[in-house]
């Protein structure tokens, strides 16, 4: 089975479930662009940035959030979201600026890293939830002045969640 993951399809996916991707309106001053690029490192180990048209597994992709304030007025409040497609994970450390929140279900956000309450052996103790699980950041930023803009990034890799030769997916 070819594993090629279309990160222009992912790109799709994040776009509709970008809430602010919508159109500019004359209501609506907030313009948000995202792009995704793929980082290719070179041998002398210097990064630089693709075009991510497709990703193989263990490939990165840099998603860049950049929102906008077109109006004459400050926007407050922004709820900058970066949804993280399936069949990824957060590249820990990558969320620029810092101060990232990251949520499981992309409606509850708390501090990274995530941790949860599990039972084991009996007792309940708390644990460091994987990254992999993470399924969306958000930034908050009190205020976006007039015609100014903001840009939030991080960084994902391309899982391989194929089983191998002879296993069964569980």
């Amino acid at each position: 089975m070819n594993r090629t993951f279309r990160a222009v399809a992912a790109f799709a996916c994040i776009a509709a479930a970008f809430p602010a991707l919508a159109q500019q309106n004359n209501n609506n001053p907030l313009v948000t662009r995202l792009e995704a690029h793929k980082v290719v490192r070179a041998a002398d180990g210097t990064e630089k940035l693709a075009p991510a048209e497709s990703a193989r597994p263990g490939d990165v992709i840099e998603y860049v959030a950049t929102y906008r304030n077109t109006g004459k007025q400050p926007i407050r409040n922004l709820e900058a979201t970066l949804p993280i497609p399936h069949d990824t994970e957060l590249v820990d450390g990558s969320a620029r600026p810092a101060g990232a929140k990251a949520s499981l279900d992309t409606r509850a956000f708390a501090a990274m890293p995530l941790k949860r309450q599990v039972v084991r052996d009996g007792k309940q103790v708390e644990e460091t939830v994987p990254v992999r699980e993470y399924r969306s950041l958000r930034w908050y930023a009190p205020e976006l002045a007039a015609d100014k803009s903001a840009t939030y990034t991080a960084r994902v890799k391309v899982l391989d969640d194929t089983p191998p030769a002879g296993k069964a997916p569980q």
